[in-house]
């Protein structure tokens, strides 16, 4: 089994990941043992989807990386992430 997942970073900064371990993959990001989220720390996870095989979960992973897959995240982020009201 594996995850795709959606963190979150301080300056509001959003990284795609995959994993087979979903606990450790964030506590290596927030660590700063992941090289490219070092900044950005602290992280927090605000999707996640368990997929079935190592190629389904890469694919998905593709999606969300990619330009329709930016713009569906945008679209859905307020649905994982609360946005104070003015």
């Amino acid at each position: 089994m594996h995850f795709i997942y959606i963190i979150q970073g301080k300056n509001d900064q959003l990284y795609k990941g995959i994993t087979t371990n979903l606990t450790n993959r964030i506590q290596d990001h927030n660590a700063g043992r992941t090289r490219s989220t070092k900044a950005g720390r602290p992280w927090k996870l605000i999707y996640f989807e368990k997929i079935k095989g190592y190629s389904n979960a890469r694919l998905r992973e593709k999606y969300l990386k990619s330009a329709a897959g930016r713009r569906w995240i945008e679209k859905n982020i307020h649905l994982w992430v609360p946005r104070p009201i003015d």
